[in-house]
């Protein structure tokens, strides 16, 4: 196994655990017409951590790159939203906001990148 699949399954369990300990962070970044905040900032953080850990066995890589995919194209939204409302952004510069957002492109590649 690749110790770059070792650095992007480190990546997911992190953030899933920030998820579970942090979560008036990540509710106070989602759009107001996403129903149920607390409850989906809880299921995506479990959802990472299960998502990073399956990545390091070859029975559940597979399908947990797929969940990874899915979960970042979700995480879109998130993303634009934090863009385009201030207060969401989290007093964040601009140029910071953007590369959030292109970085969901480069990490759908980097998981795509192990089928």
């Amino acid at each position: 196994m690749n110790w770059h699949l070792y650095i992007l399954s480190g990546v997911f369990i992190i953030a899933g655990i920030f998820h579970l300990i942090k979560p008036k962070a990540f509710m106070r970044i989602m759009p107001l017409y996403i129903p149920f905040h607390k409850a989906l900032v809880y299921l995506s953080g479990i959802a990472e951590i299960f998502a990073g850990i399956g990545l390091l066995f070859e029975q559940t890589r597979t399908i947990s790159i797929w969940s990874i995919i899915i979960m970042l194209i979700l995480f879109f939204p998130v993303h634009i939203h934090m863009l385009i409302n201030k207060k969401a952004g989290l007093n964040l510069p601009k140029s910071i906001l953007i590369f959030r957002l292109l970085l969901q492109f480069v990490l759908i590649y980097w998981a795509y990148f192990y089928f």
